[in-house]
């Protein structure tokens, strides 16, 4: 027997324009992200790929009071070449600790210009203050030893360019 497959008569013309609609806002909304360098990481932050003295890293943006807190807390694993970039609306001294951070990091801090102005190396689990030695707009997190590894010293360039629709606030 040879069964042919009919079309349900309720759903009439609407259902497929309905549908292809629905898919043309979600190719355009993921197009959109892909066209200002943007993803989004398991975590639901924004990910970016910054430049650090000629290495491409992909970081994490970690832009409001909230997602600094957090921070890299309780992660086990990080890729070789990812890390995360702490965003703050203006210049101000800034601290890092480890406290509820398992993995092992590094950090920069990098000043208005791009140029890392201070590199420390962080161990998990503590909370020994990490202090900017002056007042900066951006830290970077890393596995520990990415920037010795990477030949990245104090005063390399960093640059990225943030999305978007990415919230900066204040502390």
């Amino acid at each position: 027997m040879i069964t042919t497959a009919r079309r349900d008569p309720r759903l009439g013309s609407l259902a497929m324009p309905g549908l292809i609609s629905l898919l043309a806002v979600l190719g355009l909304s993921l197009f959109a992200l892909r066209a200002a360098g943007c993803s989004k990481s398991e975590s639901g932050l924004p990910v970016i790929t910054v430049d650090v003295g000629g290495k491409r890293v992909r970081a994490e943006i970690a832009s409001t009071d909230a997602q600094r807190a957090r921070g890299l807390m309780y992660r086990r694993s990080m890729g070789k070449n990812d890390g995360m970039l702490f965003v703050y609306p203006t210049p101000e001294p800034l601290s890092f600790w480890m406290k509820n951070t398992y993995l092992p990091l590094s950090i920069a801090y990098i000043d208005t210009r791009g140029a890392i102005v201070h590199i420390e190396d962080m161990k998990p689990l503590t909370t020994n203050s990490h202090p900017s030695p002056k007042p900066v707009p951006y830290a970077l997190e890393m596995n520990k030893g990415w920037f010795e590894k990477n030949g990245i010293d104090v005063g390399a360039k960093v640059t990225f360019e943030l999305p978007n629709g990415v919230e900066v606030s204040p502390r």
